[in-house]
């Protein structure tokens, strides 16, 4: 009787433990991370309007920059200014930007990227339209300064696409907004031939500044990053953000919760120098310097080329009609404190087709960042480099110029195109930004001694 009683309750127990079992279970909820999500909605509506409006930014900094160039013989008119002046201008705007690079960047870091971007396009385009009224050199030269202070944000909307475009597109997406930067260089160039004739150098800065006062009202159309928010415990506003995205693509969020650790320290710069990243910084710094040197060389010293008509090899002239050509030159010269040498329509035309080759190579420099990978598509473009600008000191005609000029144009904006992926990627959320404002600020050093070695290389 006994065993008879033991066995219902031995079977009553293993009912208990098999029903014990799955109830366990429900409490272990589905969790997400802000790349889960990006990688889960994919590309679509969104992203395109994403790539229209952040890629613009490239449209307005290329106007500001290219600007300095196109502007600097009508100024060295006006002003009668010597070569260190106006090498000085275009110094002093790369110093501005490269002291609020890294201020920009500390702020996007603690305050949103939204923020930070607005914040410098506003103060781009109001310190651009005070340059138009400069009522001396002084002046244009702090005014322009503080343009470029401005347009060291600009690299916020860079940063916005990268968080917000899934891994697979990045390669493809971000190459292909240097055909914004072009179109902003095509643009200042066409406005400046017929502008300056016509009405003057100010009325083509207030021209100018008109791309950026528009691009700000559309900003709003595109919300603060999700990576940044939730790294600073704002969960709630970066699920909303990634909600929108996936009913503009007409896609499905990952199934769970959004789950993210609150990064409490962000931005700071002692870690770009950590053990950890410190090696890279430096190799990437390096890059940025010598890169941001060739790509305003190029830029430069092909205005100065066409300001002084230095084509070797373009004339038939003898030995002695040139010692009589240096020796007019050297008579005027110590006469007139004001030497003029504008350009002409064909210059303009020049500047075009060499700009134009920003973008020939952006399908090979697409395939080569996808299938080479970053670091090796950028040591084959650096070499290239390298030796188109050991071919611009061989004597040659017009057309061998500007061939090789077009050539620079296109390998220089290939070098910029893989860079600025390969910065954006290697840092983390909590420091990208500051990882790219550092860069940024670290290149223009290259940017502000271009000038000057562009300056020299045409009085000798």
């Amino acid at each position: 009787m006994a065993t008879k009683q033991t066995e219902p309750v031995t079977v009553i127990s293993l009912r208990k433990l098999s029903l014990e079992t799955p109830e366990s279970q429900p409490k272990e909820s589905k969790t997400f991370t802000v790349e889960d999500a990006v990688e889960t909605i994919g590309f679509g509506r969104f992203h395109i309007a994403l790539f229209l409006i952040m890629g613009s930014t490239g449209v307005v900094e290329a106007m500001e920059i290219m600007l300095i160039a196109i502007v600097s013989p009508v100024i060295r008119c006006e002003w009668h200014l010597e070569n260190w002046q106006v090498a000085l201008v275009t110094t002093m705007v790369f110093f501005g930007y490269m002291v609020f690079s890294i201020l920009f960047g500390l702020l996007a870091d603690r305050y949103g990227r939204w923020k930070i971007l607005l914040i410098s396009f506003l103060w781009g385009a109001y310190f651009s339209l005070l340059t138009s009224f400069s009522p001396s050199y002084i002046w244009f030269v702090f005014l322009r300064t503080m343009v470029g202070c401005g347009v060291s944000g600009h690299a916020q909307g860079l940063i916005i696409k990268t968080e917000f475009l899934p891994t697979k597109y990045r390669g493809y997406m971000l190459p292909l907004s240097q055909v914004f930067w072009l179109a902003g260089s095509l643009l200042i160039i066409g406005l400046a031939s017929v502008v300056i004739p016509t009405i003057g150098w100010r009325w083509l800065i207030r021209i100018a500044s008109i791309p950026g006062i528009i691009l700000i009202l559309v900003f709003k159309f595109i919300p603060e990053s999700a990576r940044f928010n939730v790294s600073t415990g704002n969960t709630q506003a970066a699920l909303a953000t990634l909600q929108h995205i996936a009913k503009m693509n007409c896609s499905v969020m990952p199934e769970g919760k959004l789950v993210e650790p609150i990064l409490e320290k962000r931005g700071r710069f002692a870690d770009l120098l950590d053990t950890k990243y410190l090696r890279t910084t430096l190799q990437i710094w390096v890059i940025w310097l010598g890169i941001s040197f060739a790509y305003y060389g190029v830029i430069l010293a092909s205005a100065e080329l066409l300001e002084r008509d230095l084509v070797c090899g373009s004339g038939a002239k003898s030995e002695s009609q040139s010692e009589v050509a240096v020796t007019l030159l050297d008579t005027e010269e110590s006469h007139s404190p004001c030497h003029c040498h504008m350009f002409a329509p064909s210059d303009y035309r020049t500047m075009i087709i060499s700009t134009a080759g920003e973008i020939a190579l952006n399908p090979l420099n697409i395939l080569g960042i996808n299938f080479l990978g970053r670091r090796l598509s950028l040591s084959v473009t650096m070499g290239c480099t390298a030796l188109f600008f050991l071919l611009l000191n061989i004597c040659t005609s017009s057309a061998g110029l500007i061939g090789f000029l077009f050539m620079l144009r296109a390998l220089v904006a290939a070098n910029f195109n893989t860079i600025y992926i390969y910065t954006a990627e290697v840092y983390p959320t909590m420091m990208r930004a500051l990882g790219m404002g550092t860069s940024g600020s670290l290149c223009r050093i290259g940017a502000m001694v271009a000038p000057f070695i562009s300056q020299k290389w045409k009085s000798t």
